[in-house]
């Protein structure tokens, strides 16, 4: 499986990068939301890879972060939503909107997204309500939702075998001391005073 590609960014386009990577030029599918974060082209960039192999064809799709990643394995998890209807999907919206959507069943603003009808929107609810829970995820009070590396942080704490209550508390006042563009290590050593 590729992880992750990291080189110069020779195309770009709404739905398509090509990468060259040690002189291999990879294709690979985006949604408007990497779009968006991404450099011009003819510089450096990283993307986080997924590639689904179908007998017809072996695409490979691209996301800016873990986050936008980790969301589109969760609606390919669904059954009737393959990988293309899931960067659909990611392209509609943010990962924060899709994720708060999901939590607080919106299923008006899930049915809103191009090819979603109400029995998937429906579906898309049950299967992911409980499993973003368990991932931490609550509709306006999540350390981790518009920032990836207090995410990280937290999933680390947690690693470390704190509670997820006393990790978040300790968080939000890391990100307000140290701000939000604040590194992963950081935020976890400052976190770890302040329990």
């Amino acid at each position: 499986m590729i992880a992750y590609l990291s080189g110069k960014l020779v195309f770009k386009s709404a739905t398509l990068v090509i990468i060259e990577a040690n002189g291999v030029g990879y294709e690979i599918h985006i949604s408007v939301n990497t779009y968006t974060k991404l450099n011009n082209a003819d510089e450096n960039c990283k993307l986080h890879t997924f590639l689904s192999i179908r007998e017809d064809a072996h695409t490979l799709f691209g996301f800016f972060d873990m986050e936008e990643k980790n969301l589109f394995l969760h609606l390919t998890s669904v059954n009737g939503i393959g990988p293309s209807t899931a960067r659909g999907i990611l392209s509609s919206a943010t990962p924060l909107e899709i994720k708060t959507a999901i939590v607080t069943e919106k299923i008006v603003d899930i049915q809103k997204i191009k090819g979603i009808g109400s029995k998937t929107a429906q579906r898309l609810i049950l299967e992911l309500k409980d499993k973003l829970a368990k991932e931490g995820f609550e509709a306006g009070e999540n350390v981790g939702a518009s920032n990836n590396n207090a995410s990280e942080a937290l999933v680390a704490l947690q690693a470390l075998g704190y509670m997820k209550i006393q990790a978040e508390k300790a968080l939000k006042l890391v990100v307000q001391e140290l701000g939000s563009g604040a590194s992963v290590e950081s935020m976890i050593k400052q976190a770890l005073r302040k329990i």
